[in-house]
């Protein structure tokens, strides 16, 4: 708060209703040992900062740097985003000064959110009110959201794992968890992504509105939803650990324990990541190999065999990675065979080294 913000609302109505600390200057004046206000440790904390009101007062010291107060002070050592959102009269708004000011503010890279028009504080009308809180919000969210990295890009991720009818009450799968490829939709999300996740089997769900998650339970399902989306990706990202193989032949009723031997006979299914590396396009392609031995040269076969961008590469020989863990270790290999190995990490930090990745490789 500046000083003059006091006459109007005190720090201990804003601290209360906000339940958070309300600084207004650069020490406590009330209490001669308590520590000052670190300006530099607030600017630098923060993400973005917002000033509203903004006065023509504090837009004018904005401009020329008279940093007389703790507000002020902050704002000349932000490093992050800053919006102001001006406050005053409307003819102080249509002032040569005032309009210069914005002029000034905007070359300094900051951003103005503009004033509405409504009753005033004078009691005249027009334009010069504050943009309500809810709309400050709103046009927040509009300016981050656009520009973020992967904004208007479609990504489409699996995750999970595949289970492969025996019966109508035993199947064969895998211990995937799904987790990684949540992970990894919910990271591409808060980068811009619009995220299409396919799933097989898992306890995990998301209540993020900006992922259209889809469930499968067969690798054939998960081949037909993966083709059906695919078309209109601009990144594929298969993270689901499909079945290499399904029984032949499924029962329609319970197998009943009979014979001290028993045998399924096996056929493959089809390779969702190879027949989409075939009909490639535009998209950029991740795959991911789970490997035990010889991982960095299987790696590198699979990136020419499924004509992939990139692959993620996991070894069970790496102690905290693999299924049902909250942490893994990989490795990045790209087409062309550039290898970067990373740390061991919890997956919603690898979820990030992931999009990281394809942003800079993809260009985006």
């Amino acid at each position: 708060m500046t000083p003059a913000s006091r006459d109007f609302v005190t720090p201990l109505t804003l601290s209360t209703l906000s339940k958070n600390p309300v600084h207004s200057s650069f020490y406590n004046e009330e209490d001669e040992n308590s520590q000052w206000n670190n300006h530099v440790e607030i600017a630098l904390w923060a993400d973005f900062m917002l000033i509203a009101p903004a006065t023509a007062n504090t837009l004018s010291k904005m401009v020329n740097g008279n940093c007389d107060n703790l507000l002020i002070a902050t704002y000349l050592s932000a490093k992050c985003p800053v919006y102001f959102a001006p406050a005053m009269d409307l003819d102080m708004y249509k002032h040569p000064s005032t309009v210069a000011s914005f002029r000034a503010l905007h070359q300094f890279g900051n951003i103005i959110i503009p004033a509405e028009s409504g009753e005033l504080a004078s009691g005249l009308s027009g334009e010069g009110r504050m943009a309500e809180p809810e709309n400050i919000v709103t046009f927040l969210e509009a300016d981050i959201e656009s520009k973020l990295p992967l904004k208007g890009k479609k990504f489409l991720i699996t995750a999970g794992p595949t289970y492969e009818a025996i019966d109508p009450v035993r199947f064969i799968g895998n211990h995937s968890s799904g987790k990684m490829g949540f992970d990894i939709a919910a990271c591409a999300v808060r980068f811009g992504a619009e995220v299409t996740l396919v799933t097989g089997p898992s306890h995990l769900n998301t209540n993020n509105t900006s992922i259209a998650l889809i469930r499968v339970v067969s690798a054939q399902e998960m081949y037909d939803t993966c083709h059906q989306y695919y078309g209109d990706s601009d990144v594929m990202i298969c993270a689901a650990a499909i079945a290499d193989y399904r029984p032949k032949n499924v029962a329609t009723e319970k197998i009943k324990k009979a014979e001290e031997n028993f045998s399924i006979e096996l056929e493959r299914t089809k390779d969702v990541l190879a027949s989409l590396g075939q009909i490639k396009k535009k998209q950029f392609l991740v795959g991911f190999a789970l490997e035990t031995n010889n991982e960095i040269e299987n790696a590198k076969l699979k990136i020419q065999k499924k004509n992939l961008d990139l692959i993620v590469l996991n070894s069970l020989q790496d102690e905290g990675a693999g299924f049902s863990k909250a942490t893994n270790k990989v490795t990045f290999i790209d087409k062309n065979f550039s290898i970067q190995v990373m740390d061991l990490k919890t997956k919603e930090a690898v979820a990030e080294d992931i999009i990281n990745k394809i942003i800079e490789q993809y260009h985006v």
